[in-house]
């Protein structure tokens, strides 16, 4: 009997500047019947557990405490009765001024070890953007109304901004603009100041140190800075020397109008009438920000989500499924973590073996990487059409490309975005000698420079979910 509708169960993790918490989903994946290969695609996303929030905890200024994170995470399962061994996908982020932290890398891989069988990304501050805007609602409010929806995640210590437009996210962007840039506590000292709050200091000619006292007024400065850098951003582009400095990423790339604006993040909450105090900016800056919002052209909408916007879009939204029709070899063990996506540019009307043979041998020397010295996933848009001496010819290039790998028996992964896996991975094995460890997956929208992690196969070995993400330890 054919499985038309699978249930897996997902988790969301987000390790933030300022906050750490974790969400569990439902995602329902349907067959398409409009697909050719009546693929899977995911048609409902349920959260059935929201975890609670804890300060992310630190053992100096530049240590995440991986311990009491993992101590967290393990007592977030009891509580919602779930068993990490269930967890059939998700993702841990790292995100915000936090991925910036030497252990960043480190603390994505513990967690993941203890949290069951999925992914693990640090959040480039693009990615961070996108799952950010979903998980708010915006990209699905602005599907629903027709509408152009500029959402900005204001977190502790990025803001993320991404425009939606019918659905789709067209632009995205950050800026070095966050609640736990500058830490006082109640009494007026100062106890944290990151790069960031130092250049605004400088720009408006402040200079404090960890220890010191600080005037409200003073506090007020800074936090009215931060502010008018970030409407800036958002009502584009970045034009002042301070705004261009904090950027971490390009401009948004505006379309001719906003029809609504919507802020989601822990500074949201405070936007938006929620009182709390964190021994940061946080307070002062929302109200900075909603004084300065009568710049935006169109009006300030309430977001589903706020806080939880990138923790519920990490869990149910950074993920994609595979075509039907992959072929896999029964030796591979998933998850497959950590794999880059390579672009190979192969023209059919030049198909060859020497042509295929060195389009890959130039997408390898793009990235800095030798053929059989790491795991890498080559991506080919539409490289050969369906009949049988194509795909024999481009087998046999495959086999010669990747020689060093296979005397290793090194995993190949080939990605393909039309439906075509299952007719190469077959070619492969009954014409070459690479009759072990390859993986071969279509019908997924790629972009080089994407990091992939490939779950366990799903309705015995048709589907995979693969989550892509955007490994990024190291910012400006």
């Amino acid at each position: 009997m054919e499985i038309n509708e699978i249930k897996i169960l997902s988790v969301g993790i987000d390790v933030g500047s300022s906050t750490s918490h974790l969400v569990f989903s439902n995602l329902v994946l349907r067959r398409d019947e409009r697909s050719e290969s009546r693929r899977f695609r995911i048609q409902e996303r349920n959260i059935i557990h929201e975890g609670r929030i804890i300060n992310t905890p630190f053992l100096d200024n530049d240590t995440i405490d991986i311990d009491k994170l993992t101590g967290f995470l393990k007592e977030e399962y009891k509580r919602a009765k779930i068993d990490p061994a269930d967890i059939q996908t998700g993702a841990i982020i790292v995100t915000g001024e936090t991925a910036n932290k030497h252990n960043a890398k480190q603390i994505a891989e513990a967690l993941s070890n203890d949290a069951g069988k999925f992914v693990a990304a640090t959040a480039g501050p693009n990615f961070e953007s996108l799952i950010a805007a979903m998980g708010s609602g915006s990209t699905a409010r602005s599907k629903d109304y027709n509408k152009t929806i500029l959402s900005c995640d204001i977190g502790g210590g990025t803001s993320n901004a991404a425009i939606s437009k019918n659905g789709k996210i067209i632009s995205t962007s950050c800026i070095s603009v966050g609640a736990i840039l500058f830490g006082v506590n109640s009494e007026g000292k100062i106890w944290r100041i990151d790069k960031p709050a130092m250049k605004v200091m400088e720009h408006i000619g402040l200079n404090y140190k960890i220890g010191d006292q600080i005037p409200n007024e003073d506090i007020e400065r800074i936090a009215t800075k931060f502010a008018e850098v970030l409407i800036e951003v958002i009502t584009g582009p970045a034009s002042s020397s301070l705004a261009k400095q904090l950027m971490l990423t390009d401009d948004l790339d505006f379309p001719e109008s906003i029809d609504e604006y919507s802020f989601s993040g822990g500074v949201a909450e405070l936007m938006y009438g929620r009182n709390g105090n964190y021994h940061d900016i946080g307070q002062i800056l929302a109200e900075k920000i909603n004084s300065l919002t009568f710049k935006l052209a169109s009006p300030i909408i309430e977001p589903e989500n706020k806080i939880r916007a990138t923790v519920i879009g990490a869990g149910a939204y950074s993920l994609s499924i595979s075509g039907s029709s992959g072929f896999m070899d029964d030796k591979l063990s998933f998850p497959i973590k950590n794999v880059p996506v390579i672009r190979v540019d192969v023209e059919r009307s030049k198909l060859s073996v020497e042509h295929v043979v060195s389009q890959i041998n130039v997408s390898f020397q793009r990235f800095d990487l030798n053929e059989g010295e790491e795991i890498a996933a080559l991506y080919f848009k539409d490289p050969v059409t369906a009949s049988y001496p194509k795909l024999e010819l481009f087998a046999k290039a495959i086999e010669a490309a990747f020689t060093n790998s296979i005397k290793s028996n090194m995993p190949i992964i080939l990605i393909f975005e039309k439906d075509i896996a299952c007719s190469v991975g077959n070619v492969i094995r009954r014409e070459t000698s690479l009759k072990t460890n390859l993986l071969s997956l279509d019908e997924l929208i790629l972009e080089e420079g994407d990091w992939i992690d490939i779950g366990e196969p799903l309705v015995a070995g048709q589907v995979f979910p693969v989550t892509v993400k955007s490994l990024v330890f190291n910012r400006k």
